[in-house]
C-alpha cells in the first residue's frame, strides 16, 4: 500500500459499517483478457464482480485484511496484463447509476451529473448530449468506465474531465472510510491525478460533474481539428450533438472507437502520453530534429506552463520510422493512428510489449525523448 496521498485531507468522510461480501459473481482461475480492450492477459486467481458500492468496499476490505493483491477492473480499456495473469483478487467494478439534474440559478444553472464508477463512459456522454448539456461532448467514444476518468484525468479533443468534475467519492483504503474529495484536492494535471499517483490508496466509487446549459450548444471548441471539421473557428460553439458526432467520426477514423470486428481498435487507445519537456530538454530535442530532419522542420509544440512545452508522441513515433501499420507480427501499430498499438487477434502481451519497447527505443535514439506508457501495467513493465 502506498503512503498518504498528496494534498490536504478530504472534505467529507462517511462511515461505512458493512464488512461482509456476498459477491454477485465469483470465479477462480478466471480469464481476464475478455475484460480488456486489448483482449490480452492471463487469468486471475480469483475474480469478483461487484454491482454496488457496498460490495466494492467489502471486497476491497476483504483483500486488504488478508493481504491479498488486488486488481481493480472497470472497462478494461487502460490495462496491459501479463500473460501469466494476476496472482490475487481481480475486482470487476460493475456498479450502475446515472443521475442528471438541472441546477438552479443559485448554483449557476447547468446540470449536476453523478456517475457510478461502473457506468459506461461513452454512453454517459451520449445521455448528457441528448439532454442538451455541454462539457464532456468532446470526450465521446472513449472506451471504459466512469470511475477511471478522474484517475487518468481523461481528455481528448480539447476537453479534460478535470474541468467539469466537482468531486470524487472514493473508498480510502488507508483510513477505511468513504471520503468525498473536491476537485481542488484531486491533484489534476495532464493525464494525472492524486489517484494515479497513489494507486493503492483510493477506490473511486462515484464521480460528480457540473455541466453547462448553453442552450443546446457545445462548450467553446478548443481543438483545431474539431473546429475545422465543423467549419468553424477555435473558440466557437456548435450544436452539442454535432460536436459529439464529429468527435466520434474523427475518433473512428483513427481506430479509436472500439469495434469488436476491427482489430485496429483492439488497443488501449493512445499507448503513450505526449511528452512534456523543460526548456533544456526542448532545446536539445529541437537540435536533434534539425540534425535528423533538417533545420526547417518544426515539431508540434504546445505551452504546458512554467517553461514547459508539450510535443506530440504520434509525431515522434512517425518521424522515428514507425509509421501506421508498422510491424510484422501479431502486435502492430494501428493502420489508422501511430499512437495505437494493436492486437491483430492472436497476439500475446509479450508481443505487444516487444513492439512498445522497439518504439520507445527508436524514438529515444532518434530524438532523445523517452516515451511513457499511458495504460497501467499489471505484472509487466516496459
Amino acid at each position: 500500500m502506498s503512503g498518504p496521498a498528496a494534498g490536504p485531507p478530504a472534505r467529507r468522510r462517511v462511515s461505512v459499517a458493512f464488512r461482509t461480501l456476498v459477491p454477485v459473481q465469483e470465479l477462480h482461475d478466471a480469464p481476464l483478457a475478455p475484460l480488456t480492450t486489448f483482449r490480452l492477459g492471463g487469468p486471475a486467481t480469483r475474480l469478483v464482480t461487484a454491482t454496488t458500492d457496498a460490495e466494492v468496499i467489502a471486497a476491497v476490505r476483504e483483500a486488504d485484511a488478508a493481504g491479498t493483491p488486488l486488481l481493480l477492473v472497470g472497462g478494461g480499456s487502460n490495462l496491459v496484463i501479463s500473460d501469466k495473469g494476476f496472482d490475487g483478487t481481480a475486482l470487476r467494478i460493475a456498479t450502475a447509476g446515472l443521475t442528471l439534474e438541472a441546477a438552479g440559478p443559485e448554483a449557476g444553472g447547468g446540470a449536476h451529473l453523478e456517475l457510478a464508477a461502473g457506468e459506461n463512459w461513452s454512453a454517459a456522454v451520449a445521455r448528457t448530449v441528448e439532454a442538451g448539456y455541454a462539457g464532456i461532448e468532446c470526450l465521446a467514444g472513449i472506451p471504459g468506465s466512469a470511475g477511471a476518468t478522474p484517475i487518468q484525468n481523461v481528455g481528448a479533443y480539447g476537453q479534460e474531465v478535470s474541468s467539469v468534475i466537482t468531486e470524487v467519492v472514493a473508498y480510502d483504503r488507508q483510513a477505511d472510510e468513504v471520503v468525498t474529495i473536491p476537485r481542488a484536492e484531486c491533484g489534476f494535471s495532464y493525464r494525472h491525478s492524486r489517484f494515479k499517483q497513489h494507486p493503492d490508496r483510493h477506490v473511486v466509487l462515484r464521480v460528480r460533474f457540473a455541466l453547462e446549459d448553453a442552450g443546446g450548444l457545445s462548450a467553446p471548441l478548443r481543438y483545431a481539428e474539431t473546429a475545422r471539421a465543423l467549419g468553424v473557428g477555435p473558440g466557437d460553439r456548435v450544436a452539442v450533438g454535432a460536436a459529439r458526432e464529429t468527435v466520434l467520426r474523427l475518433r473512428a477514423g483513427k481506430g479509436m472507437v472500439l469495434d469488436p470486428e476491427d482489430h485496429d481498435t483492439w488497443s488501449a487507445g493512445s499507448f503513450f502520453t505526449n511528452p512534456i519537456l523543460d526548456e533544456a530538454e526542448h532545446a536539445a530535442f529541437l537540435a536533434r530534429v534539425a540534425e535528423r530532419l533538417g533545420p526547417d522542420v518544426l515539431p508540434p509544440a504546445y505551452p504546458a506552463g512554467d517553461g514547459l512545452t508539450k510535443t506530440s508522441a504520434a509525431w515522434l513515433i512517425d518521424k522515428a520510422g514507425f509509421t501506421k501499420g508498422y510491424g510484422q507480427g501479431a502486435a502492430r501499430i494501428s493502420t489508422k493512428h501511430t499512437l495505437a498499438l494493436t492486437n491483430r487477434g492472436a497476439a500475446t502481451t509479450e508481443d505487444l510489449l516487444a513492439l512498445a519497447r522497439e518504439v520507445v527505443a527508436g524514438v529515444r535514439a532518434a530524438f532523445g525523448v523517452t516515451l511513457v506508457n499511458e495504460p497501467v501495467m499489471v505484472g509487466v513493465e516496459l
